[in-house]
């Protein structure tokens, strides 16, 4: 496997084509503690998450995708990536996930997908229901329409008796007790918290899911994370992950 060095927060990563994707892999610069995330789209928007679990000894690793709308065929694909990247760089078996916007519809696809392969949830401003964003079938301005039906071939109207929206998996998730860290802007008009991650949220609170969320005042789509407060996330990403190696003994 041909590699390409590049530096990213500081730290040393590599490039390489697998798949005929291009995946990235930055490593910390402390010592390793195993644990890795996937960020499953935009790998250079708004890093400050990652930049904190580097600091903190995990690794962040990212695929490339064909679209940005999360069909099962890239899905396999995040799933099969993550299996290599386990193996091939003697990481943990699980990855946690950074998914932002239309990476949250990858992160949450793909733990629906596999559950055995995710182990924590992270999801920020998530699109989850795609009546919502990009079909803008409700509150949405997202303006992503004509760009999904291109990639997809889904129209509106096939996408009214459509039963693989992320919201659709929900007990997916929750029967496989993954753990789920959620932030979201209240005044999101690309993808509206409303239709979008409060259906997750009321789903996971209602039936006894592990979840934390941050709803912030006022805040539309951009930016991701919490400014300034990115330790509080990742803070919960790894109770989570202490969480399930407890379980798991």
């Amino acid at each position: 496997m041909e590699t390409k060095a590049f530096e990213w927060q500081g730290c040393d990563g590599i490039e390489f084509t697998w798949e005929d994707c291009v995946c990235k892999l930055v490593k910390p610069n402390c010592k390793p503690n195993g644990k890795w995330v996937l960020k499953t789209e935009y790998f250079t928007a708004f890093p400050q998450t990652e930049a904190e679990l580097l600091r903190r000894g995990w690794h962040i690793a990212y695929q490339a995708n064909k679209t940005r709308w999360a069909m099962p065929d890239d899905v396999e694909r995040k799933a099969r990536f993550v299996q290599f990247v386990s193996k091939e760089f003697g990481l943990e078996a699980r990855c946690s996930t950074v998914g932002m916007s239309c990476g949250g519809l990858y992160a949450t696809m793909l733990a629906a997908a596999h559950p055995e392969l995710v182990d924590v949830l992270y999801i920020d401003a998530p699109v989850l229901n795609l009546l919502s964003c990009p079909c803008g079938m409700g509150v949405a301005q997202s303006g992503l329409y004509e760009g999904f039906f291109a990639a997809t071939g889904l129209t509106r109207s096939a996408m009214l008796s459509y039963r693989e929206h992320p919201i659709d998996k929900m007990h997916i998730l929750l029967q496989n007790d993954i753990p789920i860290v959620m932030v979201a802007g209240g005044a999101d008009a690309t993808v509206p918290y409303i239709e979008n991650g409060a259906v997750l949220e009321k789903y996971y609170t209602e039936n006894g899911g592990r979840l934390k969320v941050w709803i912030k005042p006022g805040q539309d789509h951009w930016p991701h994370g919490l400014v300034g407060r990115e330790n509080e996330v990742v803070d919960a990403i790894e109770a989570f992950a202490a969480e399930n190696a407890a379980k798991r003994k």
